[in-house]
């Protein structure tokens, strides 16, 4: 009884509310748009489930005109490349689309590999009717679209990377983040570990709504989850295999990303024939989040050239 009648008293409340009142109560505060990361989200738009043969994979999508998938990271799931959809949205149909095991750390039972990621974005592509869209991949997801491209080198129009080389290279780093993500359980709120963010971002973040956005995000993605991916990120040489991608491929790299070499880059253009090598100066590792602006604008340039 006592219930109902608080119930009914907060409804009457709320009904004696006016238009105006109603507005002022359901607007969103700027500090806490920044603390559920809102900002950096990419806007209204459409989402689904592709149910494929090995999962069932969760997909956003935003905008008109020619197709264009865009494939996550190491971690953070779609939701970490918001801030580069809502920008290319304004040229593109943008996809994105969950990797597996984003959702269900379970996956991992199963054991799979770079090759059937692989294959679950050509699957992905099946399901959407998709017959030649651009993809764009970053950080791991530019590892996946090289082996796509390779692999599938006439289901794609054109081709873009960031944060990727020909080859994994097993630096510092790379090594201590292997060891650290596959032996120790992690706090996902310690101020310590998320300063290591900074080596991605290429310098001290001033942005700390950004910060916090990226390390919350990231930290959504399950540890195990992570550690796998790194493993499968370890076997990826492109060396002897780059000829096999027959489409035009814009690579971008952060001139501060401490995880891809210059000579890596270089044998990345030197090894497909229609490449075009694009440095983004002040940018690290993360160069689609800190400045995705650069980023969409070379995009779309690129897809605007006569070939």
């Amino acid at each position: 009884m006592t219930w109902c009648w608080y119930v009914l008293c907060v409804g009457q409340s709320a009904f004696s509310l006016t238009q105006k009142e109603w507005r002022e109560e359901l607007q969103a505060s700027p500090g806490w748009l920044s603390a559920v990361g809102a900002e950096f989200s990419a806007g209204s738009g459409s989402s689904g489930f592709a149910h494929l043969t090995h999962y069932t994979v969760e997909y956003r999508e935003w905008g008109q005109g020619p197709p264009l998938v865009l494939v996550p990271g190491l971690a953070g799931g779609i939701d970490l490349l918001g801030p580069l959809a809502r920008l290319l949205a304004s040229n593109f149909r943008v996809i994105a689309y969950q990797l597996r095991g984003e959702d269900d750390c379970f996956a991992l039972r199963r054991h799979f590999s770079l090759a059937d990621l692989v294959s679950d974005l050509a699957e992905f592509l099946d399901w959407h009717s998709l017959e030649s869209p651009t993809i764009c991949g970053v950080s791991f997801g530019g590892v996946l679209a090289l082996e796509f491209a390779a692999r599938f080198p006439y289901r794609l129009q054109n081709l873009v990377v960031q944060g990727v080389g020909a080859r994994f290279e097993s630096g510092l780093l790379q090594r201590v983040a292997r060891t650290v993500l596959s032996r120790f359980p992690l706090p996902t709120d310690s101020p310590f570990i998320n300063q290591f963010f900074n080596l991605l971002f290429g310098s001290p973040q001033k942005d700390d709504a950004l910060f916090r956005f990226v390390t919350r995000q990231s930290w959504q993605t399950d540890q195990s989850v992570m550690a796998h991916r790194l493993q499968l990120a370890e076997q990826f040489d492109m060396t002897g295999r780059l000829s096999r991608i027959r489409v035009p491929t814009l690579i971008l790299a952060g001139k501060r990303d401490v995880l891809v070499s210059d000579r890596s880059l270089r044998g990345l253009c030197a090894g497909i024939a229609d490449s075009l090598l694009v440095r983004l100066p002040g940018c690290g590792h993360l160069a689609f989040l800190t400045d995705p602006q650069r980023v969409a604008e070379e995009m779309r340039q690129f897809a605007a050239c006569d070939r």
